[in-house]
């Protein structure tokens, strides 16, 4: 086991992987808050109860409890909460929904019909994540306000990695910038007060958008006093030192291009969901024990990997916490996957032959003793290199190459017009809606407007072949505040606003360095700079961390010298001399640089008093770590409000490996990709039975 797990670890540290003695914020902590906050809820419905549960829940329940632990509490049967007839066996009836004016007219519904029916039933109305006025007065309308108790499950900040955690929120940007809707920033206020209250205070807030703003001003602000965590917990080793906020909108052109990191190219091309993707049952179950001359071998039958359409696929949870090999493989570019499942294969092929040369009984002993491990390595190999299998063919398309190509060319304001060409050419070639309207939009950003004439003509062009019912998605792009595909140039009729926020992308491609001129293969193997998630472009909301937390990454290629010296394309030499990182002073040096993009920028210092609390604990070891900076780290935590990529975050990682000192928090409304926000703009989504038994979530 220890040759085993030397091996693996030397194999994370070359991928960058964090591998050093650093301290990080523990998270599990807010999913133990989250799964006894569960267990008191389902607690206060004494006695056999039947849950009815809001779909878009399911998913993020079952990141922090178990169907075992639900039906342990009292829990019978489980039920989405769909529109028709409701059977329940128990006299308790328990929702578990969102606070949505459809979910409340269903539960309206089986109400009145268990009434009409003579049924008695005791019914509890539990809101995520929390109470609404609204739905009291709705319920009062309908009349059976009386007959319902209203109570609320406080479901905030999921962890979904180490250094992740979500909201789990898939409709925020479209309830922000579509809908109008702004309760999602009010949740996030609460929910980032909830981590406060966990790890210690914000000492500084910054960010860009003007969504954003009012999220750090309700963060000033008193709000209502937030459940308290399990205990109070023990001042974190590694407290923050500020928030950023970055608004979704500051930067719609990542999100829009094609991700090509691993597991961004899972995400688009499989997705996946809190955390959970569907595959191929065969990728999922176990091999016969490998031959250990021939490690590498698969039982007959199981070596091909079916196309999903046409095999049964089952739900498989994407976790480095119990899949050895994610962690290294996540976050590369997609070119180098085949290369480090290689190397992977290479050394279990080694580890496996080290049993025949085993002579003696002790040798033998240290090869059993090992030998689970490598089974679950071997495990991981099989699952990832089936999934390449299933991206590679996908990568290799006509249609795919196109839309880089398109892609890249607008990134470099080359031929516009041909690229629109392009486009119209792609729907021709039965390209998917999403595909297409994202390649339009990032025109529109790219390019300040698309000519209208053209606009119309490829306008014309979708809604005659994907159907007229995506006009409404085609207003909604063009329509403030969003306003992402417009014409060029605007109409006299268009608002003010949109006209005075159009993108300066072509500015912020040079004072940004977002452009990476280097040999695009040198760039996916190097990785001397976050450009290398997209083969050569850096993400503009990575850009503007950097523009705090790492300012000499925006000028120059901070690893560029040490991988180079290395020499074998990983960063290693970068991990051994990385410097301190340096102290957060705001956005000094960017000042006008932040000033040409559309939104708000801010800088709020808060006063933080010191107390015997964990909290004041923490301020007392950041205000250590600004005496003795090199022998303290801190956090920075980086909100998304409206989402962000897998890209993103592999992004984030490699700034967070440049330096010593800094760890970074990823937070987010949701993990989304252009595909997901285009089809929740849309509308889109799969339904669910009405009558279907939940217990299998």
């Amino acid at each position: 086991m220890a040759a085993a797990s030397a091996s693996a670890s030397e194999l994370q540290t070359s991928s960058g992987t964090e591998r050093d003695n650093e301290p990080r914020l523990d998270i599990e902590l807010l999913k133990d808050t989250a799964r006894k906050a569960l267990i008191d809820t389902l607690n206060a419905v004494n006695g056999a109860k039947t849950l009815v549960l809001d779909p878009t829940l399911a998913g993020p329940l079952g990141l922090v409890t178990e169907v075992a632990l639900l039906k342990h509490h009292g829990v019978d049967k489980m039920f989405w909460l769909e529109p028709g007839p409701l059977t329940s066996t128990t006299t308790n009836v328990v929702y578990l929904c969102r606070p949505l004016i459809k979910y409340v007219k269903i539960i309206a519904d089986q109400v009145k019909a268990h009434t009409q029916e003579s049924q008695k039933h005791r019914y509890t109305l539990f809101l995520v994540p929390r109470v609404s006025t609204l739905v009291s007065r709705m319920l009062e309308e309908e009349g059976i306000l009386g007959d319902i108790t209203i109570s609320s499950y406080n479901l905030q900040f999921i962890p979904i990695a180490s250094d992740v955690i979500s909201l789990e929120n898939d409709n925020a940007f479209k309830e922000l910038w579509v809908d109008g809707d702004e309760t999602v920033i009010y949740n996030s206020a609460l929910a980032l007060n909830s981590l406060q209250k966990v790890y210690g205070r914000f000492p500084r807030i910054l960010g860009k958008g003007d969504y954003a703003s009012r999220l750090a001003t309700l963060l000033t602000k008193s709000l209502p006093d937030q459940p308290s965590p399990l205990s109070d917990p023990p001042a974190p080793s590694a407290p923050f030192d500020s928030l950023i906020i970055i608004d979704r909108t500051v930067d719609m052109i990542t999100p829009l291009l094609t991700q090509l990191t691993y597991e961004g190219l899972i995400d688009e091309f499989i997705g996946i969901k809190n955390s959970h993707v569907e595959l191929p049952v065969s990728l999922l179950t176990l091999p016969a024990a490998p031959n250990p001359s021939n490690p590498n071998a698969t039982p007959s039958g199981s070596a091909s990997v079916t196309p999903l359409v046409n095999e049964k696929t089952k739900k498989h949870h994407l976790s480095a916490a119990t899949d050895p090999l994610l962690a290294e493989l996540r976050d590369l570019n997609f070119s180098s996957v085949g290369k480090r499942l290689s190397r992977v294969a290479h050394r279990l092929d080694e580890d496996y032959k080290a049993r025949l040369q085993a002579k003696t009984v002790a040798q033998l002993r240290d090869f059993v003793g090992k030998l689970g491990g490598l089974q679950s390595e071997h495990q991981a190999l099989r699952l990832h290199t089936g999934l390449s299998e299933m991206l590679s063919p996908k990568t290799r398309t006509e249609l795919f190459n196109k839309s880089l190509e398109v892609q890249q060319n607008l990134l470099a304001s080359y031929e516009v017009s041909a690229q629109i060409s392009a486009i119209e050419d792609m729907i021709a070639q039965g390209a998917s809606m999403q595909t297409i309207v994202r390649l339009l939009c990032l025109a529109s950003i790219t390019s300040g407007g698309i000519k209208a004439k053209s606009l119309d003509s490829v306008k014309r062009e979708l809604l005659q072949a994907y159907g007229y019912n995506y006009l409404p998605l085609l207003l909604s792009l063009a329509a403030p505040p969003l306003a992402i595909l417009l014409p060029n140039p605007l109409p006299i009729s268009t608002a003010p606003a949109v006209a005075a926020n159009k993108y300066p992308f072509i500015t912020l491609r040079k004072s940004l360095r977002l452009l990476i001129d280097d040999n695009p293969e040198a760039l996916e193997e190097v990785e001397n700079d976050i450009s290398y998630t997209y083969s050569g472009y850096a993400p503009i909301s990575i850009r503007l961390v950097q523009c705090v937390a790492q300012k000499s990454g925006v000028i120059s290629n901070p690893a560029e010298k040490s991988s180079a010296d290395d020499g074998d394309g990983k960063g290693k030499g970068s991990n051994a001399r990385k410097l301190h990182a340096h102290p957060i002073v705001g956005w000094k040096g960017f000042e006008d640089v932040l000033g040409t993009i559309p939104g708000k920028t801010f800088d709020i210092a808060q006063k933080v008093s010191v107390s015997t609390n964990s909290t004041a604990s923490s301020v007392v070891s950041l205000s250590k770590s600004l005496v003795r900076p090199h022998e303290q780290t801190t956090t920075t935590a980086v909100f998304f409000l409206g989402g962000c990529t897998y890209t993103e975050i592999a992004a984030l990682r490699w700034v967070s490996r440049q330096n010593k000192g800094r760890k970074f928090l990823i937070v987010t409304t949701g993990i989304v990709s252009g595909n997901s926000l285009i089809d929740s703009i849309a509308s889109t989504g799969k339904n669910h039975s009405a009558t279907k038994d939940a217990s299998t979530y």
